[in-house]
């Protein structure tokens, strides 16, 4: 079977200007390499800040204009540049973003979701897609700021898969929900694997992607220093970077304890 998306060595850099016309340049995401199957959940986990949400923003050519981006990026085998991930977004590669700040505040769910179609299919479409997650057709008239944190990141999933797409990307989907909604939206993405997308989970929360990944790629300082699957995080033995054993440790079922680092050179450890 062929990897839905496949990454090559991606890294993302910055220029930015300090005093006068000085520049420097700013490494954000260094060779980079991944794979995602039809099927799966791949989940990439590091701090805030580590520069994960870049990589979505890379995979979908949404990156700003003072970015600069290198590597090979595979959709379906063939090479994903920003012209096609134009034309492929909102269809066959769909995003969840991180904030609900995506939703627009000045206009209803419902003609947020038909995107101005005013169309029975297209209305029937998002409705199923809504009644999916727990959401009945009431809300098509509230306002964004009338939807709690929960029900917001389900109308951004129903409006992402609405159109079944082939891939999707959800960014830091769960910050600010309870345990247990955030449980039921990871619940939601392994859905959408079993039936067959292949899902990108960028997150910070290990204990909550390792309930539904098939494989973790753990991310620090823009790097890669570690890919595991779920059971090696069963066995601190079996995990080979430091940053990654002191994830494991700060579990909450391994008692919070915070594993020693012995410095930046260590972190990446023999991965």
């Amino acid at each position: 079977m062929e990897p839905i998306l496949k990454i090559r060595n991606l890294s993302i850099s910055f220029k930015q200007y300090e005093k006068g016309t000085k520049q420097r340049k700013i490494q954000t995401i260094r060779n980079l390499s991944l794979e995602i199957l039809p099927g799966q959940v791949a989940a990439v986990v590091g701090e805030s800040g580590s520069g994960k949400s870049l990589l979505a923003h890379g995979i979908l050519g949404i990156l700003p204009y003072n970015s600069q981006m290198k590597g090979e990026i595979l959709y379906d085998g063939r090479t994903l540049d920003k012209k096609r991930a134009e034309e492929l977004r909102g269809r066959e590669i769909a995003l969840i973003p991180q904030g609900v700040s995506w939703l627009d505040p000045l206009m209803k769910v419902g003609p947020q979701l038909f995107k101005g179609k005013k169309d029975a299919q297209t209305k029937t479409r998002y409705r199923e897609a809504l009644a999916r997650y727990g959401l009945g057709p009431e809300t098509e008239e509230l306002y964004p700021f009338e939807l709690s944190g929960g029900m917001a990141r389900r109308v951004l999933i129903a409006s992402a898969v609405a159109e079944k797409p082939r891939l999707v990307i959800a960014d830091e989907p769960t910050p600010g929900l309870d345990e247990r909604t955030a449980v039921r939206i990871l619940g939601h993405f392994r859905e959408l694997a079993d039936e067959g997308a292949a899902v990108l989970l960028i997150t910070h929360d290990l204990r909550l992607a390792l309930t539904i990944a098939d494989q973790v790629t753990v991310f620090y300082n823009g790097e890669t220093i570690e890919k595991a699957s779920p059971e090696d995080f069963q066995d601190i033995r079996r995990l080979k970077a430091p940053f990654t054993k002191a994830l494991w440790t700060a579990m909450p079922e391994h008692d919070f304890k915070a594993a020693e680092i012995e410095g930046p050179g260590d972190v990446g450890g023999d991965a």
